[in-house]
Formats: structure tokens, C-alpha cells, sequence
């Protein structure tokens, strides 16, 4: 198990292994970001992406879904997050990339008004199967600590 004791500034992981679905692209982006460059080949090919791209919304999705299983496999006792700073889409994800995660750890510290969790700050950045970085943010995580002493 992982708690805010455990956490040193400096510490970094890598983790995930996300394949792209272009049914799930195309499924994701219909219910939730229907531009033309998400829905179709042919709309996609009209525009500076060249070919059927993910929404950076699904791109988020995925990478969620890759830190809960993070924090699964490794038992880091996540109590959610505040939010995200300066969340970034550096690159266009598409259908067969293979995504995974590096993450940085910028601050930890104790919560004053609530001593069994505390905070850490962190980036976060995803990279496709080619190590370009696709997407990049901040977020804050709370986390349990050992005791609350």
C-alpha cells in the first residue's frame, strides 16, 4: 500500500498500455465530442489531422482509466482529485496507437484541516507507442495517510 509517507518529491512512474479502438474513437466521439474529424475518415482527411483522430476527451478517458489501474496494482490509496491544471492535447491520438503514462511528482504535503489525507501534485504526461507525447497536465491528488498524527 501506498500513502503519503511513501511519496517523495522526485518520484516518477511509468505505467499503462492503452491500444486505441477505432470503433471506440468513433463511438466515444458520437456520444460525447461529434465533431466530423472524430466521426469519420473521410471528414478527417479534410482537416490538418489527415485521418480519423480520438477527441482529447477520450484521450483523458483512456489515461484515467490506466492511473485507476495504477493505483490498483500498486495499492496507492487515492481519495480522488480537486482537479487538473494546465491540461494539454500535444498531438493527435488515432486508432491503433498504444498510449501509456509517466508521471513526476512536483509536492506533497499534509492536509492541515484534514490530517488522515494529503495532497500531491503532480504531471502526468502520455505517450504513444513512438514515445511522442500526446498529452500533458497537473493534477492534485489526495491521498490517505498512515495515521492522522
Amino acid at each position: 500500500m501506498i500513502f503519503l509517507e511513501d511519496v517523495t518529491v522526485g518520484d516518477r512512474a511509468r505505467f499503462g498500455a492503452c491500444r486505441v479502438d477505432r470503433d471506440e474513437v468513433i463511438a466515444f466521439a458520437s456520444r460525447y465530442d461529434p465533431q466530423p474529424f472524430h466521426l469519420s475518415d473521410e471528414a478527417a482527411a479534410a482537416t490538418h489531422f489527415g485521418r480519423l483522430s480520438a477527441s482529447g476527451w477520450h484521450t483523458a478517458s483512456m489515461t484515467m482509466a490506466m492511473i485507476v489501474a495504477y493505483y490498483r496494482d500498486t495499492g496507492f490509496q487515492s481519495l480522488g482529485s480537486p482537479g487538473v491544471d494546465e491540461l494539454r492535447w500535444m498531438k493527435p491520438v488515432f486508432p491503433g496507437d498504444v498510449l501509456r503514462c509517466e508521471t513526476e511528482v512536483l509536492e506533497t504535503r499534509r492536509s492541515a484541516s484534514r490530517p488522515e489525507m494529503g495532497l500531491i501534485v503532480s504531471q502526468l504526461t502520455v505517450f504513444n507507442q513512438d514515445d511522442i507525447a500526446v498529452m500533458r497536465f497537473r493534477p492534485t491528488l489526495l491521498i490517505r495517510t498512515r495515521s492522522s498524527a
